[in-house]
């Protein structure tokens, strides 16, 4: 994948062009924000680290959205003067997007923005392959975490996922969770994982700093780095014409954008409480 635009050089659209320059995923990072300098200031911050951390993505920052043409992935972030896209400036901001980078995978890297996507796809008719919100994975890591301190073990051995609506409408899928191979309900049992799960609305919404690691593994998944699933949030599949909502679900990513939804297993608890997350 050669380039990547960042639109909004905020605390999280800076944290992401750090963090994606650092893992050398892509050929050249654009950081994008109308606020004076200040895109160009953070873009020439991080390149001058490069020779101390050993990474070579090429970094630049402008005021100009026309320079995000060409890029093979636009993330939307956070403007320095305003905060995430939300509302009818996130929706104009798409539209924009539409026009300077038709081809682009558009990955909504912030909290807030399931409805940017929901409102993407019904009313622009953009593909829901190709316009999907990171910020899920972020919380799914944060569940990772409560888990290993649960089980007094790693992060990085605990393999689950996260669904729908967050905060108030959390699906986790217990049975299909694991730690370090082995069956996470055979470790945790049901009034423990009952506790972790009253715990997991207060981690929404989630810092820049997870936000931004969520926003760099679906860029590297898409980039053929890695194989994992990324739960994102992703519009509903109407071609059946049932109504729902935008939610947050494991999904294959590829230079295209979105290749499969992957649900896995649910108890009837739990696909009930998925029914009625994405019930409109």
């Amino acid at each position: 994948m050669h380039s990547v635009a960042i639109v909004g050089a905020g605390e999280l659209g800076g944290t992401i062009a750090h963090a994606l320059a650092r893992r050398d995923a892509v050929g050249a990072i654009t950081l994008v924000d109308e606020t004076g300098r200040v895109a160009a200031g953070k873009a020439l911050d991080i390149a001058q680290a490069a020779p101390v951390e050993g990474f070579a993505t090429e970094l630049t920052g402008t005021t100009d959205l026309s320079n995000a043409a060409g890029a093979a992935v636009v993330v939307i972030a956070d403007r320095v003067m305003g905060g995430e896209w939300q509302g009818e400036d996130a929706l104009m901001l798409l539209k924009r997007l539409t026009q300077t980078a038709s081809r682009a995978v558009i990955v909504c890297a912030g909290a807030s923005a399931r409805e940017l996507v929901d409102r993407g796809v019904r009313e622009l008719k953009m593909s829901r392959a190709r316009l999907f919100g990171s910020a899920p994975e972020a919380l799914a890591g944060g569940v990772r975490a409560l888990v290993a301190l649960a089980v007094n073990g790693s992060p990085r051995d605990v393999a689950l996922t996260v669904l729908g609506v967050p905060p108030d409408h959390i699906v986790i899928p217990w049975e299909d969770a694991t730690v370090g191979g082995f069956g996470l309900t055979r470790l945790v049992d049901e009034p423990a994982r009952r506790r972790l799960r009253a715990k997991v609305p207060a981690l929404w919404p989630p810092g820049p700093h997870a936000l931004a690691a969520a926003a760099v593994k679906a860029i590297e998944s898409m980039a053929g780095r890695q194989r994992q699933m990324v739960s994102c949030f992703v519009a509903p599949d109407t071609s059946a014409g049932v109504s729902s909502r935008t939610a947050a679900l494991p999904v294959r990513l590829e230079p295209a954008g979105i290749v499969a939804v992957v649900i896995p297993e649910l108890s009837v608890v739990e696909r009930v409480a998925l029914d009625n997350a994405m019930a409109i």
